[in-house]
């Protein structure tokens, strides 16, 4: 029987008419609205299993979507990095995967997965390891077995070791460029303290350190199925699964007995405040930290609750108080932290403008002695909890994401209900509870303070707060030609070949009276694309100026060390070079003959002979020479005095450079002696050449040239 929209109409109006007042009225305050209880949250449970050879293994079964997903959760992780090669973690979870296989390159695997859309992934954390598979289910097989390949049998090709070295040293050559990383980097170290494991830094040396054989031996130790759990989710059937994973794992045979020693940490903090320059920045990074909690403390709940009533979210004190109230903060935010088997770090992060530097501190510890002296009211409580308990579900909203949680507690040796009783035990947790964690894990008296900024800006001195300890971020040197512990024999021949250098420039006198230099040269770099010729003009105004225009087929730019700072100049106006470029163009100013012939009385210039190395025909003699940080071999021609040659090691886009320059077409440029032609090499590989066409020397060059707002040279 068909019924008319007209009779439907009726009968619903009908309907409404019969309701209560009070469920038409609509509702004037948020406030006014029942919220209904959270409804009953069931945490889907994996099926277990133990393989003969000490593999676990969690299965869950997920059939909304024809996919399956794995991952290998295997103990090892970069906490156990041996001295001197700290890193070989990050470059085995690197190369592990693009290093392919024995059977298989990493590009082959690439079209191999990519025909499939899947894909196979390797990393390596601070404490364990992760090989992981994700695919069609149709795919499964073929993929698994790509799987079991990558996880036993990578072959770390040569090729694929040295590109992960590469974006090693990229990073280590600009982690000095954030503020913000420069503080998380340094207050882990304060916390855990600086030779331990959990704060260790990759170095330009460790990283040069880390050979193919070490990736070999890293996975000969670490991996073996007594040492893994194994974790699939997906449209499967756990039976037949279980099967599959028998056949391809279970002769695998057990790894031999390895007792690895517990990577050391601090115990208590190193509490003062420190200090990190950073002149070229107007706001200050502010972290205070201490040792935090392992997350199977008896605490742990109500410390969750704690931090939320802290620094959790918009409603926070630390974001209510600080931010919004006093705005002095750009991010705050911290708590008690946790992790699975080691301590996590009680850390408070904060922004704030560089003036503003010494109020943001005394408002952080205004609130650290509030959290301590003043239990969360039941309104703090409220949205505390309700907050944690909300976001609960959405950190869990798929049978994957609960079952990489449920392998971590497997892993790490947790109860198999902790998940379960999450929800319960954050509900029962009191203000009484709140306040009795934050009195015995907030610890005001062990706490580090650390800045990072530029302290003339700041509105009070840091010794407000205690006596300040600098840290020097300098980032070491990757190896080259060095001074160290010349003997006084050494010192003597190497001053007396420095004054024939002197002699051979044109003598003391004509080099002294330099103030500037301008020159013009044409020059031809060798790129991925191929050679590529410019021009390239440079004035330089001793002892700290410096303006280098290069002109390319593609336009121009120009770099400039100033009173200003060190800038880029381009057509979308100026910016800051990064801190590590800065560097670089400081030490390339100091490593000019010139500056270091005008410093031969400084006391900060040491000079020493070196030995003897052939430069063509000739059998130069060596001369190091260090000015203040910048470090440049000089190879001598002992019959002239000349330079036929200098070498440094520097800092490129990509990491450590070493940089060798051979200079000749020596002409008299207003009686100084002076190079017309140079030819470069970095790394070992032809870099640039270049065909001085002109150099004048005391021109008196504009001072504009070094100001930002400075304009194009002709």
């Amino acid at each position: 029987m068909i019924v008319s929209a007209k009779k439907v109409l009726v009968a619903a109006a009908t309907a409404l008419v019969l309701l209560p007042v009070s469920v038409l009225a609509q509702a004037t305050d948020w406030k006014e609205i029942a919220k209904p209880p959270l409804k009953p949250f069931t945490i889907a449970k994996p099926k277990r299993l133990t393989l003969p050879n000490g593999m676990l293994v969690l299965l869950m079964e997920d059939r909304e979507l024809p996919l399956v997903s794995a991952f290998a959760t295997i103990r090892g992780g970069t906490r156990n990095d041996p001295a001197g090669k700290t890193g070989l973690g990050t470059v085995v979870g690197q190369a592990w995967r693009t290093g392919g296989t024995k059977a298989k390159t990493g590009d082959e695997l690439d079209d191999a997965l990519e025909a499939r859309a899947a894909r196979v992934e390797t990393a390596v954390g601070i404490s364990a390891a992760t090989v992981s598979f994700s695919c069609l289910k149709g795919d499964l097989d073929t993929v698994l077995s790509a799987f079991d390949d990558v996880l036993r049998n990578p072959e770390f090709r040569e090729e694929k070791i040295a590109v992960a070295k590469n974006l090693m040293n990229t990073g280590i050559a600009r982690r000095n460029d954030n503020p913000m990383g420069i503080a998380q980097r340094e207050a882990t170290k304060l916390g855990y303290g600086a030779d331990s494991p959990y704060a260790a830094v990759p170095e330009y040396a460790t990283v040069a350190a880390i050979t193919r054989d070490d990736l070999l031996s890293w996975h000969k130790k670490h991996v073996h199925p007594d040492r893994i759990v194994l974790s699939v989710v997906g449209d499967f059937d756990a039976t037949e699964m279980e099967r599959k994973l028998r056949k391809t794992f279970g002769t695998w045979a057990k790894g031999p007995a390895l007792s690895e020693p517990a990577a050391p940490y601090r115990k208590a903090a190193s509490p003062g405040v420190y200090f990190v320059a950073k002149d070229d920045v107007n706001q200050s990074n502010i972290r205070l930290v201490h040792l935090g909690i392992v997350r199977n403390d008896p605490d742990y709940f109500a410390l969750e609750v704690m931090n939320e009533v802290f620094g959790g979210g918009f409603s926070a004190r630390l974001f209510s108080n600080v931010r919004s109230a006093k705005g002095l903060a750009y991010a705050v935010g911290g708590g008690v932290r946790s992790d699975w088997d080691y301590p996590g770090l009680f850390g408070i992060m904060m922004g704030t403008k560089s003036v503003t530097t010494a109020a943001g501190i005394e408002a952080l510890l205004t609130e650290v002695d509030a959290i301590v002296a003043k239990p969360p009211t039941a309104e703090e409580m409220k949205k505390a909890k309700d907050a944690i308990l909300n976001s609960f579900i959405f950190r869990f909203d798929s049978k994957e994401k609960i079952l990489r949680e449920q392998a971590l507690y497997a892993f790490y040796g947790y109860p198999t209900d902790f998940l379960d009783r999450y929800r319960a035990e954050i509900e029962k947790v009191t203000a009484e509870d709140v306040q009795r964690v934050a009195k015995k894990h907030v610890r005001r008296q062990d706490l580090a303070i650390l800045v990072v900024g530029k302290s003339a800006d700041f509105d009070k001195p840091l010794s407000t707060f205690g006596a300040v300890k600098t840290i020097d971020i300098i980032i070491p040197a990757s190896g080259g030609e060095k001074m160290v512990a010349a003997t006084d024999t050494a010192k003597a021949s190497g001053k007396a070949l420095f004054a024939k250098v002197v002699v051979a420039m044109g003598g003391a006198e004509k080099v002294g009276a330099v103030k500037d230099v301008a020159t013009k040269a044409k020059m031809t770099a060798k790129t991925p694309q191929g050679d590529m010729e410019f021009e390239l003009s440079t004035v330089v105004v001793f002892p700290d100026r410096m303006r280098s225009e290069i002109k390319t087929p593609m336009g121009a730019m120009t770099q400039v060390l100033g009173p200003a700072g060190a800038f880029v100049l381009s057509p979308m106006g100026a910016q800051d070079m990064p801190g590590s470029m800065r560097d670089e163009m400081a030490k390339q100013m100091q490593r000019q003959p010139i500056f270091l012939v005008q410093k031969a009385g400084d006391p900060k210039l040491a000079v020493a002979s070196a030995g003897k190395e052939k430069v063509g025909d000739i059998e130069a003699e060596l001369l190091d020479v260090v000015y203040d940080k910048a470090e440049v071999r000089w190879f001598v021609d002992p019959a002239t005095g000349r330079l036929l040659r200098s070498s440094h090691s520097g800092v490129g886009r990509e990491g450590p450079v070493k940089s060798v320059i051979d200079y000749g077409d020596y002409r008299n440029v207003d009686g100084l002696i002076l190079p017309f032609a140079q030819e470069v090499t970095q790394n070992g590989q032809k870099a640039q050449s270049s065909k001085t066409t002109e150099i004048k020397v005391n021109t008196k060059p504009d001072a504009s040239l070094f100001e930002r707002s400075a304009p194009k040279s002709s």
